[in-house]
């Protein structure tokens, strides 16, 4: 009987690098590498050099430097008198702001428009189309500019708010009121809100020259709690709901458990209001939100949201008909079709796309230097950029900065899109 004996190994030959399948693939990848490397090293010889000749020296001492220019709208505290580096803070979390608040309400209203396109009802589905076609076919610049002037233009002064003696003999009443209780002023200057002001506050943490206020860290330790702890309510429920078909009464604990810790720590540490009033020639006291601030999250808000709507109709055409009709005849509403069955189901072809319309929200916060409103654009990459003459050094940081957002961004959004597909068992 014959046996088989092994194949002989071939040797390795320098040719095989190119002709053999098993390695040409590696071969070009290192190629590629190379040359991409050597590119990079003559982009950045070739800008050093440059940089030399103008008598320049890359470097980010720039950001040491005093500012000597003023931010109106900033969450931490900031003078002229600070650096670059504390202005670029100011900015990053300008941007931070509107980014978030924009996002959330873009989801919210994108939701609710993507599903109402969808009604029955022919008037509310033709109104939603021609809000999506009319805000996503509008350059967004324009709709920031357009919610600058309505609220700049169509708002009263100051002094329509005040009440002269002669007006009060007259009983007559001033031209423009406060809302809300009289607790909130919208003028041209601006919105005046109350602030919150504490008799007992737990003070601030100094980390090299950046505060935290440990009663933030404290509210947001609270709220955190609150949220896992009515998450663990909900899951307890639900298990016991799929367990036995009977679902526990959760609504009262679900409030206590958001809002009695919250009331008690505001209490604790004597949680009080400072409401504007008129002073002179303009209100004082309270929070002054620009008028820029809020044009910019308007316009982000219903500009995004647009888009969102769309998303929203197409992973809800995505799913089968059968979902509905088989939930009908199980006897639930279309409500809770729309809550338990389809936009469960849908999320797993809303999120993709979804993140990138998070993304691009975030990076059009810089239009928001059109309206003087100074982010990270508006700072690092407007004011301090034209005070220290570092063109380079402001533009690679800015960059850097935006970069990181959006990858943070994306892989929180990506965890959470793994959370919603379907497990494999």
């Amino acid at each position: 009987m014959a046996l088989a004996s092994d194949v002989p190994k071939e040797s390795f030959r320098l040719s095989m690098l190119i002709y053999d399948t098993r390695y040409r693939s590696i071969t070009i990848q290192i190629f590629v590498l190379v040359l991409f490397g050597l590119f990079l090293a003559w982009l950045l010889n070739n800008t050093a050099q440059n940089l030399a000749t103008r008598g320049k020296e890359f470097n980010f001492g720039f950001l040491w430097q005093r500012a000597g220019y003023d931010i109106g709208q900033q969450l931490i505290p900031y003078t002229n008198d600070s650096n670059h580096f504390r202005a670029l803070l100011v900015g990053l979390i300008n941007t931070l702001v509107v980014a978030i608040i924009g996002c959330v309400l873009a989801t919210v209203i994108g939701v609710f428009v993507g599903v109402m396109r969808l009604s029955k009802n022919w008037l509310v589905g033709r109104l939603m189309t021609v809000y999506v076609e009319m805000f996503r076919n509008v350059p967004l610049l324009l709709w920031i500019l357009l919610s600058y002037v309505i609220l700049s233009e169509t708002t009263p002064q100051p002094r329509d708010f005040r009440l002269t003696d002669e007006m009060a003999a007259a009983g007559e009443a001033p031209a423009a009121s406060m809302i809300l209780f009289d607790t909130v002023a919208v003028t041209n200057r601006g919105t005046n809100v109350p602030s919150p002001l504490f008799d007992r506050s737990l003070g601030t943490l100094d980390l090299g020259g950046m505060s935290i206020s440990l009663t933030l860290l404290a509210y947001i330790a609270v709220i955190a709690g609150s949220v896992w702890v009515n998450r663990r309510i909900l899951a307890a429920a639900r298990a016991q709901q799929e367990a036995t078909g009977d679902r526990p009464v959760t609504w009262w604990k679900s409030l206590a458990v958001l809002f009695v810790p919250v009331i008690a720590l505001s209490a604790a540490l004597g949680l009080h209001l400072e409401i504007p009033e008129l002073r002179g020639f303009n209100f004082q006291g309270g929070i002054l939100v620009a008028h820029s601030f809020t044009a910019l999250v308007i316009a982000l808000a219903l500009y995004t949201a647009a888009f969102i709507a769309e998303i929203v109709r197409a992973g809800i055409l995505a799913i089968s008909r059968g979902q509905s009709e088989a939930a009908f005849a199980l006897g639930l509403r279309p409500g809770r079709t729309m809550n338990l069955i389809i936009l469960p189901q849908a999320l797993r072809v809303i999120i993709p796309p979804l993140i990138s319309q998070y993304l691009n929200l975030t990076k059009n916060t810089s239009l928001g230097i059109a309206v003087s409103y100074l982010d990270l654009r508006g700072t690092l990459g407007g004011i301090t950029l034209n005070q220290t003459g570092r063109e380079l050094e402001c533009m690679l940081l800015m960059m850097l900065i935006y970069l990181t957002i959006s990858l943070i961004i994306s892989a929180v959004m990506n965890l959470y899109n793994k959370s919603v597909q379907i497990k494999a068992r």
